[in-house]
């Protein structure tokens, strides 16, 4: 059968048929094990007008609630500048496309060179690529960048206080790629450093992951982590929520080889669910392992600045057996959006968010604790995120908040909630929340 939405007509179809020697489409797919081909009818609704469409998709969006946010766990309601949306919107902007031809994506090559440079200054490391996909397809990267730097370790050791999520994709990236992991036990909240010492004293160790605040939104102390990892021959890689550099010590500071992350909270509106992009930064001494693309800045033959994609013999290219991963793109517009967002905040306003979101978290906290039903599970330095047990019904109290327009936080188990605070949240709003809680039997 043909169908109105095909760009082949019959005739084409017969045509191409013809030249590959085949009878019918039956044949050309004859290779195909009859138990995997699918044999009844496709169940899709039929053609609708742009008028009924619209409508259609109206009443779906309808149906979201626009809440009052304190959750977090990987994702923070931060402010986004009216500015972006209007410059990232813009026609020679709006595009996914990657820049292969270097001489006419010049302006392109331009701003993601700027990324660059903000991000490995932000996170105090030598180098950054051009993107990633998120945080969490970063962090699985970086495990098998530091697999592959290593010439004989086989194993790399991760941190039970990372989001479970991320976990979660290290998991699947490292099966495939014959990566052995083992997890570090957590002890109150933050990364046993004796048992990942004995870990590393027994196993052929190439790297070790830390989350840095990690899933508790606790800010771990990795004094000594770097020079453990290190006396091990083991690279050190550091999770971080981009924008809570502004004020922490950075991945380059603590002495990590690589840093990971998401950049969502610089800007990038949550948009339920994306989408988002991640950041990699690393040493010099690495920047040959870094996946996907480094943008580059050099002269052309008439001595003018030009921009190029620079130690991209890779997985696009004409050495697919050097590939380092499969990373074939990078997100270009996302990476943009997070630009704009630190040009325009700069440093100063990048710390008063920061400021802002901890000071606020830490208030809330304080009110959380007068209530007598809610009290910090774990006693530890925390950023603007951090899980509380509640006394009494977690599941009853969760849908009440949600009734009166408020996530309250993301639900870990049937006893603790993980809570997250920005500079969104007014003073108003913890109120608010507070009110529901004193309410609630």
């Amino acid at each position: 059968m043909v169908y109105k939405y095909f760009p082949h007509t019959q005739e084409d179809i017969d045509k191409m048929l013809q030249v590959i020697g085949a009878n019918s489409l039956d044949d050309l797919y004859a290779e195909l094990p009859d138990a995997v081909r699918f044999k009844g009818d496709y169940d899709i609704p039929s053609e609708k007008s742009e008028l009924e469409i619209r409508s259609h998709f109206d009443t779906l969006g309808a149906k979201n609630q626009t809440l009052t946010c304190f959750a977090g766990a990987g994702v923070y309601d931060h402010y986004t500048p009216s500015v972006i949306p209007a410059l990232v919107e813009r026609s020679e902007f709006l595009t996914s496309y990657t820049p292969y031809q270097a001489e006419i994506s010049q302006g392109t090559l331009h701003y993601i060179f700027e990324f660059q440079s903000m991000m490995a200054e932000l996170t105090g490391m030598d180098i950054s690529n051009a993107s990633m996909y998120d945080g969490t397809t970063a962090t699985a990267e970086a495990v098998l960048m530091m697999f592959n730097a290593s010439k004989k370790a086989d194993t790399v050791l991760v941190s039970k206080t990372l989001d479970p999520k991320t976990i979660a994709v290290i998991k699947t990236y490292a099966h495939f790629h014959g990566v052995k992991l083992l997890f570090v036990e957590e002890s109150d909240g933050v990364t046993s450093l004796e048992d990942l010492k004995q870990k590393l004293s027994q196993a052929n160790v190439a790297g070790v992951v830390v989350q840095q605040p990690n899933y508790y939104g606790i800010i771990e102390d990795f004094s000594e982590l770097a020079d453990v990892c290190h006396q091990q021959k083991a690279l050190l890689t550091i999770n971080s929520v981009a924008s809570d550099l502004a004020l922490l010590k950075t991945p380059g500071e603590w002495g990590a080889d690589i840093a990971v992350g998401d950049i969502q909270s610089l800007g990038i509106p949550m948009s339920f669910g994306g989408p988002y992009a991640g950041y990699m930064c690393t040493t010099e001494k690495l920047m040959r392992k870094l996946p996907g693309r480094i943008v580059g800045m050099t002269k052309d033959n008439k001595g003018q600045r030009a921009f190029v994609l620079t130690l991209q013999a890779r997985e696009q290219h004409i050495r697919r057996q050097k590939a380092t991963s499969n990373i074939c793109s990078n997100e270009s517009l996302m990476a943009l959006y997070s630009t704009i967002y630190m040009a325009i905040m700069g440093k100063q306003g990048l710390k008063e968010v920061a400021q802002t979101s901890f000071d606020a978290a830490h208030f809330l906290l304080e009110q959380l604790e007068k209530t007598g039903k809610f009290h910090l599970t774990y006693h530890q330095p925390f950023f603007n995120e951090f899980l509380v047990t509640y006394d009494g019904d977690l599941n009853a109290f969760y849908k009440k908040a949600i009734d009166a327009g408020i996530l309250p936080g993301v639900i870990v188990d049937q006893q603790h909630l993980l809570i997250a605070v920005t500079e969104k949240r007014t003073k108003k709003d913890i109120e608010l929340l507070i009110s529901l809680i004193c309410t609630t039997p």
